[in-house]
């Protein structure tokens, strides 16, 4: 692959993570999230934009680095855990429907561990790459079931 090549396949995973991201950003948690009832470790909503932009950098050049492998199991996985990804912010802010929030993080966190397993040995600039997403939705489950459980329907 040329360099221009590398250069534009990478600007279009860049792209697209970000179209999941202005999807997502679009859902904003409102007044409905702040008369929540949330458990005392919830971090302060300034944190969120900047992890997340972090993050959905890493996730661009973990997709731009899978697609680069003969790896079709990597590759669907990544794209499945965006599309969860995506689908997140719409079910728990867009409905308030915290309970299929917490299903969908879950299956999110479910392909993001199996994409760290998998790269384990095809390709460690994924794994690492990957590493704090993993972490950070971890952390975000357990935000969202401690929500889910504490503000029954």
């Amino acid at each position: 692959m040329s360099k221009q090549h590398a250069h534009f396949t990478l600007i279009l995973f860049i792209l697209i993570v970000a179209g999941v991201a202005y999807s997502g950003a679009h859902f904003q948690p409102g007044e409905w999230y702040a008369h929540l009832e949330k458990p005392g470790w919830t971090p302060p909503n300034w944190i969120f934009p900047p992890v997340w932009g972090a993050l959905y950098v890493m996730i661009a050049i973990a997709g731009w680095l899978i697609f680069s492998l003969d790896g079709r199991t990597l590759q669907t996985l990544w794209i499945l855990q965006l599309v969860l990804n995506g689908l997140w912010s719409w079910l728990f802010f867009g409905l308030h429907q915290t309970g299929l929030a917490l299903v969908d993080i879950l299956a999110m966190f479910t392909c993001i561990g199996s994409i760290l397993a998998l790269s384990y040995k095809a390709s460690t600039p994924v794994f690492w790459l990957m590493a704090p997403y993993l972490a950070w939705v971890g952390y975000a489950s357990t935000l969202n079931a401690a929500i889910y459980f504490l503000n029954p329907a």
